[in-house]
Parts: C-alpha cells; sequence; structure tokens
C-alpha cells in the first residue's frame, strides 16, 4: 500500500504535476527565474506579464520550465526531507478524524472490498473495523458489472456498523444509478438483469413495462421511480459536504449552486420516490451527474469556474469520480480539485486506490498489487 504526504508520487505520475506535487516548496526556488507561482494557478515575472498555468501547474514558459527542471533534483531532496507537498499535502495530526472517498465500482464487488480495505474501513470477514472513519463513496456502483446488489449491500450493512463504532458511510449517487431510474439500460450486463429476475412482481397492465423486454421487466420495476431499489438509491444525495469538502459524482456548477444543494438532493430524491417529476437538470452536459467540466482534464477556464463555486459555498475543495483518470487519484486546480474515479472495476482494470483527507492533508492510498 502507497502510503506517501505526495499527492502525485515522482515517476508514478504525470511529470507535468510537478507543481502541485512540490507546493510552497517550489515557492523557495522560483527566485532563481525571477518569478512566482501563486496558488490561485498564475506565473508571474518583473515584467508584469502573466502566463497561465494548466490544470497541472505548469507554466507556459519555456525558460522557467528549463530552470525549474535543473533545480528539481535538489527540490525532490529538499521536499524528502520536509516530508510533504506543501500547500496541496500537509501533514496532519493522527488525531484529525480521517475521511476516505472511493470512486466508481461498475459492479465488482472484489473492487469494493479491495477499496474499502485500503482504506482501513473492514477486516477479512467485511466487518466494520474503521472505528470513528468516515467513508463516502461518490456514485455509480451500478452497471458494467454483475455484483451490484451485493455492493449495494454490503454498504447498506455497513453504515449501521460504523454508525455504531463512531463512524460514516456514505454512498452518492451517480449518473448510472439515475439511468437505471430512468429505464437506460445500455450498461446492465447480463448477470445485472438476471440478478432481479423473479424478485419484482411486474404489471404488465402498464405500457411501460410490456413494452421492454421480459429479461428486462424486473430491474425495471425495481428501479423505476417508487419500485423497491429505487426506494433505496432515494436515501443517496447528489452531492455532500463534509468539513471543507464538497463531494459529489460529476462535479457542483455555478447554476447548481443557485439551485441550491438541498434542493437538488430533495428534488432527485423525491422523484425516486415517485412523488414528483423528474427533474429536467438531472440530465445533459450540465448535470451535476454528466458533467465532465472538471474530470476531463480541467481547463483554466473550468479552474475558475471552480474557484467561483467553492468560494461561493465557502468550502476548500471538491471530490469528484466520473471520468476514468488513466494515473490514478489526480489532483488539478492548485489542489482544490480531486478526481479519484480510477477504473478500480473489473471492466477497466484498474488497481485499488482511494482518497484520504485527515484535516488539511490530503493523499492518495494506493496498493502496490493490481489484484483483488
Amino acid at each position: 500500500m502507497l502510503d506517501s504526504n505526495w499527492a502525485q508520487p515522482p515517476g508514478d505520475r504525470n511529470p507535468r504535476l510537478f507543481h502541485d506535487l512540490m507546493g510552497a516548496e517550489l515557492l523557495l526556488l522560483l527566485p532563481a527565474f525571477h518569478g512566482r507561482v501563486t496558488f490561485s494557478g498564475s506565473f508571474s515575472n518583473p515584467t508584469g506579464k502573466t502566463n497561465r498555468m494548466d490544470r497541472s501547474g505548469d507554466v507556459f514558459s519555456r525558460g522557467a520550465f528549463r530552470a525549474s527542471l535543473l533545480l528539481l533534483p535538489s527540490l525532490l531532496l529538499f521536499t524528502a526531507c520536509q516530508g510533504g507537498g506543501g500547500d496541496v499535502v500537509a501533514e496532519a495530526p493522527e488525531t484529525e478524524p480521517r475521511i476516505v472517498a472511493i470512486g466508481d465500482l461498475h459492479g465488482d464487488l472484489n473492487a469494493a472490498r479491495a477499496a474499502l480495505r485500503l482504506a482501513g474501513a473492514i477486516g477479512s470477514e467485511d466487518e466494520w473495523v474503521g472505528g470513528d472513519l468516515t467513508v463516502v463513496q461518490t456514485g455509480d456502483i451500478l452497471d458494467r458489472g454483475d455484483d451490484e446488489s451485493e455492493i449495494m449491500e454490503l454498504f447498506d450493512r455497513l453504515k449501521g456498523e460504523a454508525a455504531a463504532a463512531g463512524g460514516a458511510v456514505y454512498v452518492l449517487s451517480g449518473n448510472h444509478e439515475l439511468m437505471n431510474a430512468y429505464l437506460d439500460f445500455r450498461y446492465v450486463t447480463e448477470g445485472g438483469f438476471a440478478e432481479f429476475e423473479g424478485e419484482t412482481e411486474v404489471d404488465l397492465s402498464d405500457s411501460v413495462m410490456a413494452s421492454l423486454e421480459p429479461a428486462h421487466r424486473s430491474r425495471a420495476a425495481a428501479f423505476r421511480p417508487g419500485g423497491s431499489l429505487a426506494r433505496r438509491v432515494a436515501d443517496q444525495p447528489l452531492t455532500l459536504v463534509l468539513g471543507e469538502t464538497v463531494f459529489t459524482h460529476a462535479g457542483v456548477l455555478p447554476q447548481h449552486v443557485d439551485l441550491g444543494l438541498d434542493r437538488m438532493n430533495s428534488d432527485v430524491r423525491a422523484w425516486l420516490l415517485a412523488q414528483a417529476p423528474q427533474p429536467e437538470w438531472i440530465r445533459g452536459d450540465a448535470s451535476p451527474v454528466w458533467n465532465r467540466v472538471y474530470s476531463g482534464e480541467p481547463s483554466v477556464e473550468a479552474c475558475d469556474t471552480l474557484e467561483l463555486v467553492l468560494d461561493r459555498l465557502g468550502l476548500e475543495r471538491m471530490v469528484v469520480g466520473h471520468t476514468v483518470q488513466d494515473a490514478g487519484v489526480t489532483a488539478y486546480c492548485g489542489g482544490r480539485l480531486w478526481c479519484i474515479d480510477v477504473g478500480l472495476a473489473a471492466h477497466y482494470g484498474g488497481r485499488p486506490e482511494v482518497l484520504e483527507i485527515r484535516g488539511e492533508a490530503v493523499k492518495s492510498l494506493r496498493s502496490a498489487s493490481t489484484s483483488y
């Protein structure tokens, strides 16, 4: 298991992330090329010109970049002596409560168990051993794998065990949970249909149910609004704020802040309970479970939007899943955005990795093994 205070371990991530890696320590060396890097992500020099950074903290100045490379060995030595990554990652006392976030699981029970063990949440018998640990799973338990109901049952049981020990377990809804509620079954496996056959009574007088393939009807009855599993998903919020962090599946945009996070959660809950129509904003490129403004290598403009959202919410950072990060857990926008979908499920072939937040310290925990 990786237990590092670096957001992006050297040699294990894109080297363009050197600013997010080194943080405040980098400021000590930048005078060598007469400029400074600010937390907001810009490079300023005495000429008064400003070169914007991209999501990883790159400085678009060839001379400055070459100078930083020449100084990198000293920087690595200095950082190793300091034991941390500066403004993105800080040391935290052991007394600080731990929060561990887990990304998309997509029907892979073994991946779910591996992530929970890596987090220190469960033991060899899948029992809760995390004490006062808080676990947040950021959605997309459903689709692409055959173990969906087993994962849901595991998290449901752990919620009770964690609460009894002083901890907590939260599961958010992602786009794949809501797709199943509006009967979009494009990513359901044959096993995913088979495990629901015969478990839910199907009313064939309902024209919607009658129009579906027979093998799909039981699943549809369970997940459509008002169904047994839709009622379970209704307990899963779209967004969750803990301390200085907002967790969501795809990302909170300014229009979502305008609408209100609590209202979004309550509107989706009412729909899933068949008490209200489907909210129009849950679909489309601006949906909080569908947009890729932040998770698809965010631009300077995306980081500016993130800063606006976080400032309006009075928070420090956002944690999202939704888009697989080929390099693993990745920090963007000066450490204010963390993307944690690492392709855990067998469908993607990723290896276990989760995000730990302890006070101001944020780091990834990564298994040394690629197998479960």
